[in-house]
């Protein structure tokens, strides 16, 4: 196994933790708290450097909100001093971790994402069912409480048998043991820190590994706690339900969400990343419709119409594009009926 090897102390300078600030400070200036870190800015950079160069840094607290996203979500944002921390991490190991994943994980990876993951998904199909010719069948699945359930000591082994520098892995450690859920110390990652995009892939790599090497599954795809596995073989993707269950649950110490595993036929609509994929088309959830249409009518802003237009240019969605242009001519009210 290729390991990273690049020293903790070429890792903590200077130079790369302004480096890391430039980066960070995108699309921040104007927030407070960032505002008065940059006000002595050199000072906090040189002694956030000291601490990190005598091995002193302790990771601080975080200040907790919910948002909808659509459905509610607990976020948790670190200090401006701790993210710049986590910035640094990510600038320095993305690419040396991105290399080791699976080409199908699309989450929160470099030109990655959800249009891509699901492009991906269609030419999958298309190859599966030789083109609508034969059945399509997919097997797709859900983890239950994701971020809430990820082990610490589990990760932190991940890391050790990836990363050669023990101090490197000790500011690791200090930045995923600075939160636990609520229910169990040494579980858990928070929603809001940079690293803990980069961190769940690290840890989902496991079982990507296992799903392409044990379980030979050649069409599968990965989106955070979301995937799928395609076959003709509907029997088959029945059997590998169990295998992939009990990875997850000796190995990782997560479990399959049990009312999001199903199998069925690509003709029949499959829900996967906010659209309903069919043999030669998609289209938009009806939840993510109506969500979509409150949201313009409640935020009529130029911006927000166009982003959603962009969006639905990734499906087929003509009478929805129609009615969001008709709200933006003057319409005051859109029928939430499909």
């Amino acid at each position: 196994m290729v390991k990273f090897n690049r020293p903790y102390k070429d890792i903590i300078t200077v130079k790369n933790l302004l480096r890391a600030w430039e980066v960070f400070l995108r699309g921040k200036k104007q927030k407070s708290d960032v505002i008065i870190f940059q006000a002595k800015l050199m000072d906090n950079v040189f002694g956030l450097y000291h601490e990190l160069t005598n091995k002193t840094y302790c990771h601080g607290g975080y200040h907790a909100f919910n948002i909808s996203d659509p459905k509610p979500r607990s976020i948790h944002k670190a200090s401006v001093r701790d993210r710049l921390l986590h910035h640094l991490l990510y600038q320095e190991l993305y690419s040396f971790f991105d290399k080791q994943f699976i080409h199908d994980s699309y989450s929160c990876r470099l030109d990655k994402g959800t249009h891509r993951a699901i492009r991906r998904f269609d030419q999958m199909a298309r190859i599966i069912s030789k083109n609508n010719t034969r059945t399509c069948w997919v097997l797709k699945c859900d983890i239950k409480k994701f971020f809430a359930n990820i082990d610490h000591d589990i990760l932190k082994g991940v890391l050790a048998e990836h990363i050669e520098d023990t101090d490197v892995l000790w500011l690791f450690g200090r930045v995923i043991d600075s939160f636990n859920t609520q229910r169990e110390n040494g579980v858990g990652l928070p929603l809001g820190n940079l690293t803990s995009q980069l961190l769940v892939n690290v840890y989902m790599n496991e079982f990507d590994q296992c799903a392409k090497r044990a379980l030979k599954a050649k069409y599968y795809i990965r989106y955070a706690d979301d995937f799928v596995l395609l076959s003709h073989d509907k029997d088959w993707l029945g059997g590998q339900i169990l295998a992939m269950s009990e990875f997850l649950e000796h190995e990782l110490k997560l479990a399959l969400h049990p009312d999001k595993v199903f199998i069925k036929t690509l003709a029949s609509g499959v829900d996967f990343l906010g659209w309903v994929h069919f043999p030669n088309h998609r289209v938009l959830r009806t939840t993510t419709k109506k969500r979509m249409l409150r949201h313009i009518q409640e935020h009529p802003a130029e911006e927000t119409v166009q982003s959603y237009l962009g969006l639905l240019g990734h499906g087929h969605a003509h009478q929805l594009e129609k009615k969001i242009i008709n709200l933006q001519e003057g319409e005051s009210v859109i029928p939430l009926v499909w």
